[in-house]
């Protein structure tokens, strides 16, 4: 078995987000594919919200060393406010002053043949490009969706050290990892040294296992309750995922009673900025239609969006290169996708690609209000198409987990032709 140094902030028992679930999920399944994961994370104290269920999924061979971290936000500041230099590049940067000394440690003690590191936490790229540097063990950088666009992050200051890590973690590492093709063809032609043989895409997926105990079929229309529910389940950011124009679209079907409550009920579960969506449904006057609704713990989220007779996906044109880790699980649910996007972005082709969803533009109301009742009927009469499931197989987490493991060996492998050579 080989060895591979797996930085990542998100890690069990983090909880409020889907990127636990990208490493979580190879250090499951390498081991299949030859290579035996240790893992480098932060101390749980970083983490705003924590849940215990999903530790039991790391297998008890999988070696976890948890570095000291805090979180500025939480722990650094007074009254709410802090020094801008102690979170940048993000509110964990004091995760770096534990984690390197432990990671030369784990290095020292293990003998890793590869090192990876994953964002979004831009800390942890900071970590393995240390770690990579001191210790000229090759380095696999697990960007997942792009670190800077025109439009991103807004800050000067920040854009400014997150180029400046972006462009380090590009020269310093052996391979860069990306969720989209889109996305590394951008670094591609931003990068023009960045070669094709140093890029490649493994998309977020899904885990089979996660839904082996859920009843995924359809009922039929004789079977069907009187409402349609529509469920949307986690974080809808009120600029990348606006779903203003989706509620006014809404309004305007009840206001000319197309739709009622007692015929369509869209729930959106964890969304975040609840106080915001409240407010502007009560001004809509569309509260019933739409339901504002606690996060569940994930099995919970994936058996209560099971027994949905639609998913909702909202992704806006600022995410074109990115692909809503979500996108893959509401297709191995099988069920009817609204997908609001942009025609143009990653998440669109995804889904014509496999079938099975309704694509309208998120931001165009008109568009909006003409094709709802279109999809409302599909799922009604059990007309929706449904999406390929033979093509969704490439998502899954043990053949992603496969891909990964034939990268890391080709960058071991890459570092041991070097040696050689010298």
């Amino acid at each position: 078995m080989k060895k591979v140094l797996m930085i990542a902030f998100h890690y069990p028992p983090f909880s409020g987000g889907s990127g636990v679930h990208r490493t979580l999920k190879f250090s499951r399944y390498l081991p299949q594919f030859g290579w035996s994961p240790i893992i480098l994370t932060a101390h749980t104290r970083a983490y705003s919200q924590t849940n215990s269920q999903q530790l039991q999924e790391i297998p008890s061979d999988v070696l976890v060393k948890r570095a000291f971290a805090l979180d500025t936000s939480r722990h650094l500041s007074y009254k709410g406010a802090y020094f801008k230099s102690l979170a940048l590049p993000d509110r964990w940067i004091s995760w770096l002053v534990g984690a390197v000394p432990l990671g030369l440690h784990l290095i020292s003690k293990y003998k890793p043949d590869v090192i990876w590191s994953t964002y979004p936490i831009a800390t942890a790229h900071l970590i393995g490009l240390v770690l990579s540097k001191v210790s000229r063990i090759p380095w696999a950088a697990d960007f997942r969706d792009s670190m800077t666009e025109d439009n991103y992050p807004t800050d000067l200051t920040m854009k400014r050290c997150y180029t400046m890590i972006e462009e380090k973690t590009i020269a310093a590492s052996q391979c860069s990892i990306f969720t989209a093709s889109s996305t590394q063809e951008m670094y591609q032609t931003r990068y023009p040294k960045l070669l094709s043989s140093m890029c490649k895409v493994i998309p977020n997926g899904y885990d089979e296992d996660d839904f082996k105990d859920l009843d995924l079929d359809r009922k039929d229309s004789s079977e069907r309750a009187q409402s349609i529910r529509i469920v949307h389940a986690g974080v809808v950011y009120p600029i990348e995922r606006n779903p203003i124009p989706f509620f006014r679209a809404l309004a305007s079907l009840k206001k000319e009673k197309l739709i009622t409550s007692t015929e369509i009920i869209v729930e959106f579960r964890g969304s975040g900025s609840e106080d915001l969506y409240a407010s502007i449904l009560q001004d809509l006057e569309i509260q019933d239609l739409v339901q504002i609704l606690p996060a569940l713990p994930y099995k919970a989220a994936l058996r209560d969006c099971a027994l949905a007779d639609g998913l909702l996906l909202l992704q806006g044109q600022s995410c074109n290169h990115q692909i809503p880790a979500k996108a893959y699980e509401y297709l191995r649910l099988g069920k009817p996708i609204l997908a609001l996007v942009d025609e143009k972005g990653e998440t669109a082709r995804l889904l014509r690609d496999n079938g099975g969803s309704s694509i309208i533009d998120l931001n165009n109301v008109e568009a909006l209000r003409q094709n709802l009742p279109v999809f409302f009927d599909a799922i009604r009469l059990a007309r929706h198409s449904n999406c390929d499931r033979e093509k969704i197989r490439r998502y899954s987490r043990r053949t992603q987990a496969a891909e990964l493991g034939d990268i890391l060996r080709a960058v071991a492998q890459g570092n041991n032709r070097k040696k050689e050579r010298q």
